[in-house]
């Protein structure tokens, strides 16, 4: 079936609602104040990826009560709408609750929910609503300074929520404190709140960026959402430029459902397709054991979504150690620069020491210096500086952050001394390294180290529990690793360039 075909079949089931709200989207998208829609986080769902979302939905209670936080012009709700009058078993009423704090978008909204209680009025469905002109999360702190006021009850919640950081010490930071919510972004504030607010077996159906599946920063928020909730079904879309095309939304996303209070299945039903136009979605459940691992002290989201993916997991954490096995420590570089702005120098001199930053990578090892670059290459000793360098001796750097354009999110290159005449180094704040107690590694440790890193088995591995740019130093600690034995016999095979992708994963073939 062609893509043609597929989108005409699909207009044909859009109701009069979500034909409106995917109207207003088209409207109102290049109208808004782009500063504005940064500073709240505002991509409004396309009519595809709402009517998806809808569809995650299991059974409906005979009276729904429904959440859309962060509203927008209304393409969840009525995307929701278009979904139980299509149904066989239909909810008697609905009763949604919007929120939106966009005056603008609060008029569009408004004409959606008339056109969702004309749809509902037709299929015998009794539709009220509400828009609250609010703040979520603080509306939502306001009944816990009361003692007779609870907070509300919902049976379904569905979500796009604004992707926004939250600064510490705001109201909002302040408030979601009070609800015992840690988090530092606000879509996992509105699924956590949101998810405190359903009744037990309640459902929320989420599109979010897939950040949250890794890292420290989010790990209290994993706990909360697994803890609370059973994780039923999660979709992947194999483009991260397809689900919001037209806003430009460049982070990888993944929707998925949760539902309240209800103990975990033993499976987890994962699909994909290359985005919302893409109707023929492979899909199998998987052990919810592969998806998060019983032995994860962090509670790490990874997704295995073909089978090899699985047998590709299964064999990277069959590897023998971790890298405390191997007495190896991963690190943040030391040097932030902005704050270490008054001894940073252009090109080197005598006092100072190299600094290196990802601008030095080359081939597989550090280049230094690079004469003419835009970032700094020494940074001067002396006592304020002190603690950021590390001695002379070989180091495994991997970079923090990848551009998007970048085919590889895993990155390694070798510090080596031998190519650096310098008795201490300082390793920018975007790097990681790897070292032995502050010290250098042994040469063909580090060398086979790099090597693996550099592997498509690991990239790929990588890529199940990371949907971001980041390479935190979390994330290393939480890989396998093949014995220093067998790291040393792969380094001794390397010379004095990084060898080509093949010959890589051909040398570290044998340990996987």
């Amino acid at each position: 079936m062609s893509e043609s075909t597929q989108l005409l079949e699909m207009s044909q089931q859009i109701a009069l609602a979500i034909r409106h709200a995917d109207m207003a989207r088209r409207e109102i998208s290049p109208i808004l104040d782009p500063k504005q829609r940064s500073k709240l986080g505002q991509f409004m769902t396309p009519a595809p990826v709402a009517m998806f979302m809808a569809g995650l939905f299991d059974q409906f209670p005979e009276t729904v009560r429904l959440l859309d936080a962060g509203a927008g012009v209304g393409s969840l709700t009525a995307a929701f709408v278009r979904e139980i009058v299509g149904r066989k078993d239909r909810p008697r009423s609905v009763h949604v609750t919007t929120f939106e704090v966009d005056s603008l978008l609060r008029r569009y909204l408004a004409e959606t929910l008339a056109a969702c209680a004309n749809e509902c009025e037709e299929a015998g469905i009794a539709f009220t609503s509400c828009i609250v002109a609010d703040d979520y999360i603080l509306h939502s702190a306001e009944p816990l300074l009361s003692k007779h006021s609870a907070p509300e009850q919902y049976d379904c919640a569905i979500l796009n929520p604004p992707y926004a950081k939250i600064n510490t010490g705001s109201k909002t930071r302040k408030a979601l404190s009070g609800m015992g919510i840690e988090t530092t972004n606000l879509y996992a504030a509105f699924v956590a709140v949101a998810l405190d607010q359903l009744k037990p077996r309640g459902q929320l159906v989420a599109i979010t960026p897939r950040s949250f599946c890794n890292g420290s920063y989010f790990e209290p928020f994993r706990r909360l959402m697994l803890g609370h909730s059973a994780l039923r079904k999660i979709h992947v879309y194999e483009s991260r430029k397809h689900a919001f095309k037209d806003d430009e939304v460049l982070q990888e996303n993944i929707i998925y459902q949760l539902v309240k209070a209800q103990p975990q299945p033993t499976t987890v039903s994962i699909s994909l397709s290359h985005g919302p136009q893409d109707l023929d979605a492979t899909a199998r459940d998987i052990p919810f054991a592969e998806v998060v691992l019983p032995s994860d002290p962090h509670a790490f989201i990874r997704l295995a979504i073909s089978e090899e993916d699985g047998n590709l997991a299964r064999r990277v954490r069959a590897l023998p150690c971790s890298l405390g096995d191997l007495g190896i420590t991963v690190s943040t570089g030391r040097v932030v620069d902005f704050r270490a702005r008054d001894f940073l120098r252009k090109d080197p001199e005598p006092g100072s020491v190299p600094l290196i930053y990802p601008c030095h990578f080359n081939e597989g090892f550090v280049s230094w210096p690079k004469l003419g670059a835009k970032k700094p290459n020494g940074l001067v000793l002396n006592e304020a500086t002190a603690a950021l360098i590390v001695p002379r001796g070989t180091y495994v750097l991997t970079k923090r952050f990848s551009s998007k354009e970048e085919k590889r999110r895993l990155v390694a290159v070798i510090y080596d001394p031998a190519r650096v005449e310098a008795e201490a180094v300082g390793f920018e704040n975007h790097l990681n390294y790897f070292h032995l107690n502050g010290k250098g590694l042994s040469n063909d440790l580090a060398r086979g180290l790099a090597l693996f890193l550099n592997s498509t088995a690991v990239d790929h591995y990588f890529r199940q529990f990371s949907g971001h740019t980041q390479v935190n130093a979390t994330d290393l600690r939480n890989l396998h690793y093949p014995t220093v034995e067998q790291l040393e016999e792969a380094g001794r095979r390397l010379g004095e360039e990084l060898p080509g992708q093949q010959q890589i994963d051909a040398i570290l073939e044998a340990f996987l």
